[in-house]
Parts: C-alpha cells; sequence; structure tokens
C-alpha cells in the first residue's frame, strides 16, 4: 500500500533550503523543553502513518498533519530561544521524511534494500523455535565481563530498530547472518581476544554492509568495516602489494576492535557513544562528550544533538545483536548449515565468475555462492583468471559439485563464453582535421551508419566539424 506524502511544502522547503521558517516571539521555554515536546510530536507524526498503513486513512493524515505543524511551530520557537539547537528540528524532520519513504512500500526502497532476498541457506536445517540463540555463549555474550544482555536498553530506538530488522530488514538481516558465518571462524577470534562479545560483532558486520567484504560506500569507505581511508591507515589498512588491507576482514576487524577501544577509553567506557563515534566521528562525539559531560547517550540533550544517519545506526547495531541473542522470542530463525571451509587446489582454469555459473544453486543456495567466493578470497577480482593448480577458499560442502559441474561439459562451455563477454564501450573520439565518418568507422571498426545514428548525423554528407566530440563504440 502507497502512503501519501503528508508533509506540507513549507517543511519541505525548508528542508530543500536550509531555511528558517518566520521568527516567532521568544520562547518562554528551555531548549530542554522543546526537544522534549519534539520527541513526542515526532511519536504521534509516526503513530498517525502507522494508523494510515492499517486503513484509517482519515484519521491518520489528521494526525500526523497536526503533529508537523507543532513540529514547525516548535522550530519558530526553537530559533528564537537562546541555546535551542535548530539542527535537532532539521535532522527530526528529515528522519520523518525517511520513515514516511519506507512505509510507502517496497517500490520505493533503495536498491540495496530492496535486492536482499531472504536466502534458503545451503542444507534445509533452521533453529528449531525452541533452540538457542546463535550467541547465546558467554563469548556471544560478555563485553568486558559485562553481559550485553543487560547492558542493552530496550528503549524506544532499539525497540524501533527491532522492528525494522524483523520487518522489511529482514532479508537483509538473513543475508547478513549467512555471509557472516562463513567469515566467522576467522573474525569472530579478534573480537573474542579482545573482550568483545560474538553478538555486537554480528550487529557492526549486519548494519555496516550485510557481511559483503567488497562494500564501497558513495563516500568512499571500503571493506567489511567500512574505513575511510585515513582512518584505515591510522590502524594499518594500508595497501600492500596492489591489494587495500580494508578488504582484509581480519585486519578489518581488528581495526574495528583498536578504533572502539580508542573511543571507548575517550568516552569514560559507554558503548553506545564509541559506536557512535564509529558512524558519525570521533571529533563530534568527543565535542558532545565534553560539552555536555557524562549524560547518558540516550538522554534527549545528547541523542537529539547526532546526526539522523548516527540516530538510526546506534540502535541497528544493538537490535542486530539482541536478536542474535534472542532470534527464539521473536519468531526468528537463522539458518543453519555447515559454513567450514577448504582449499581447493583448482584443475583447469577459471575464475570466481565462471564458478558461480558453474556452481550454480548447489546445496540449496537460492542466491548462489558469488558473494561468498569473494567474500573468502577478498584479494582477488571476480573475473581474475586463475590457472590449473592455483588455490581457492571455498566452502567444503561445494567440493563435489566442482568435481561434478566445473570440469568440463557444456555448462563449463557456457561459463567461459560469458565470462569472455564484454559490453560494449563508447569512446568519446574528437574529430580532427582530414577526418571522414567513413575513415573513423574504418579506425574502429564499427558500421558508419551506426556511428551516425548514436551521434545524429545526417546523410549523405555526414559533415563533421574540427573538435567535434562523437560517440563511437569501441571494437569487439
Amino acid at each position: 500500500m502507497r502512503l501519501p506524502v503528508v508533509l506540507s511544502m513549507p517543511v519541505a522547503a525548508i528542508l530543500a533550503l536550509g531555511a528558517l521558517p518566520p521568527a516567532a516571539p521568544e520562547s518562554p521555554d528551555s531548549p530542554e523543553a522543546l526537544y522534549g515536546r519534539l520527541e513526542a510530536d515526532c511519536g504521534e507524526f509516526e503513530r498517525g502513518l502507522e494508523g494510515i498503513r492499517l486503513g484509517d486513512r482519515a484519521r491518520g493524515e489528521r494526525t500526523t498533519a497536526a503533529a508537523m505543524d507543532r513540529i514547525v511551530a516548535g522550530l519558530r520557537a526553537c530559533a528564537a530561544t537562546g541555546g535551542c539547537d535548530i539542527e535537532i528540528y532539521f535532522d527530526a524532520i528529515a528522519r520523518l521524511l525517511e520513515i514516511e519513504r519506507r512505509a510507502a512500500g517496497p517500490e520505493e526502497a533503495g536498491p540495496e534494500e530492496a535486492a536482499n532476498p531472504a536466502p534458503a541457506g545451503p542444507g534445509a536445517g533452521e533453529f528449531p523455535p525452541d533452540a538457542p540463540s546463535p550467541g547465546a555463549t558467554e563469548t556471544g555474550t560478555m563485553f568486558r565481563g559485562r553481559d550485553l544482555r543487560e547492558l542493552i536498553e530496550l528503549n524506544e530506538p532499539v525497540r524501533a530498530a527491532l522492528n525494522e530488522w524483523l520487518t522489511w530488514l529482514r532479508p537483509h538481516l538473513m543475508d547478513s547472518y549467512e555471509n557472516y558465518l562463513y567469515l566467522r571462524d576467522a573474525i569472530a577470534p579478534v573480537y573474542e581476544e579482545a573482550g568483545f562479545p560474538e553478538a555486537l560483532l554480528f550487529g557492526v558486520v549486519a548494519t555496516e554492509t550485510g557481511g559483503k567484504v567488497h562494500a564501497v560506500s558513495s563516500a568512499g569507505a571500503t571493506g567489511l568495516m567500512q574505513f575511510m581511508s585515513g582512518t584505515g591507515q591510522r590502524y594499518g589498512l594500508t595497501v600492500e602489494d596492489g591489494f587495500d588491507l580494508r578488504l582484509d576482514p581480519v585486519r578489518a576487524t581488528r581495526a574495528n576492535v583498536a578504533y572502539l577501544n580508542e573511543q571507548l577509553a575517550t568516552l569514560n567506557q559507554n558503548l553506545e557513544k564509541a559506536l557512535a563515534a564509529y558512524n558519525g566521528g570521533e571529533n563530534r562525539l568527543r565535542r558532545l562528550h565534553q560539552r555536555l559531560g557524562d549524560i547518558d547517550f540516550w538522554d534527549g540533550r545528547f541523542y537529539n544533538s547526532l546526526p539522523n544517519e548516527t540516530r538510526q545506526y546506534v540502535p541497528r547495531i544493538l537490535a542486530a545483536a539482541w536478536l542474535f541473542l534472542h532470534a527464539g522470542d521473536y519468531n526468528l530463525q537463522f539458518p543453519s548449515f555447515p559454513a567450514n571451509t577448504t582449499v581447493l587446489a583448482l584443475r583447469r582454469d577459471t575464475s570466481i565468475d565462471q564458478l558461480t555459473i558453474c556452481l550454480g544453486q548447489a546445496e540449496n543456495r537460492r542466491n548462489g555462492w558469488f558473494r561468498t567466493l569473494r567474500n573468502l578470497n577478498p584479494q582477488l577480482e571476480y573475473n581474475d583468471t586463475l590457472k590449473a593448480g592455483d588455490t581457492l577458499v571455498v566452502p567444503a560442502i561445494l567440493r563435489e559439485a566442482y568435481e561434478k559441474n566445473c570440469l568440463e561439459g557444456a555448462l563449463v562451455d557456457r561459463a567461459f563464453e560469458l565470462h569472455d563477454a564484454r559490453q560494449a564501450e563508447l569512446i568519446l573520439y574528437t574529430v580532427v582535421r582530414g577526418d571522414t565518418l567513413i575513415q573513423i568507422a574504418r579506425r574502429f571498426n564499427r558500421p558508419a551508419e551506426e556511428i551516425a545514428a548514436i551521434n545524429n548525423l545526417r546523410g549523405p554528407e555526414y559533415i563533421l566539424q574540427i573538435g567535434q566530440k562523437l560517440k563511437v563504440p569501441s571494437s569487439r
């Protein structure tokens, strides 16, 4: 069901332009009182959206409109009140826009959100509802001698994140868990040695990248733990022999532990604040911590001073960790399968691409094996040609499928044909003196009519100008 857009045009304009609404008389309220009302109004707005989702459209629209009117009025009062941070209001409105977008249905979700169907997982077994959760062990729960289950506060932000993981983010959670299991033997000991719980590691992995070792953000953060280049170098994640060590899951996990330890020491051992620094920036968190003192992370003065992304990031990690420890309580069944790996000596030239095709959906793997093979061999590009005799780390359960499907036969031949296929790329060619369309076509081994059509050239003369830019397909 698609929800209506209920935010008013003035509010959208305020967000888009960063402009303030008309000045209001100075408010008699303190900033803390205004922040408290803002939080209540945001909750009322979300309840209105929920009413719309459940079918009570008229009442829901009235509720959201009234709540937004109060939020805008509060923004005006904040602008006229000394010490009141209007950015908190802008962040709140942006968050409501995001919640409304998500509530509109899967057709409005981002590509990463919409393109993660829940995998069946190799093997048919799953944890039965009454089985212990996968992280319900001492190493899965203990954070420096304290039980993570007692540290996580199930407040409204964490409950909202739990709701997200269990609804529209559930496919991503399942995918994250499956990716994590194949990395678990390598990276979980890093957290255990540091006295960090495995549940927290899973929460970070699921929230940061979904267990995708080669993930790169739009800002350039790279690898399983999403380090920026400069920050990564502080913790030894440099480039060695052309390989970016941010893509090494073990080295990246060690860097993640070192960073969190550093922030814990700075932020009075507060886990939530250290996680917030990981996402929102250590300098921002240090300044907030110094300015506001050692108040609780969830205190509105601290929590609402954070960017919207960070206010979602921290609860999402904690909620994923909580589900790692309490899956059965929420009718959540993580996939169960043998995730041990082996080193496979290749018996013919191949690539990860080709292996993915010939392995298909062996062992009931709905999404195939591309991501797992890449995660286990981060130093390789997916189309690198590996020679017979080279080794590859693979799930042990794939050895039989490799012998059966990936050594010879029509499927292997098709995989090679597909691997060698390339999309034609357009080259931007600059016309020089003496060029004719026929000469350019011969030079690039393309039909003249094709180049003319792409560039909207009219025959029969096909007149060209010196310096003119022509789009020309590269020869295959």
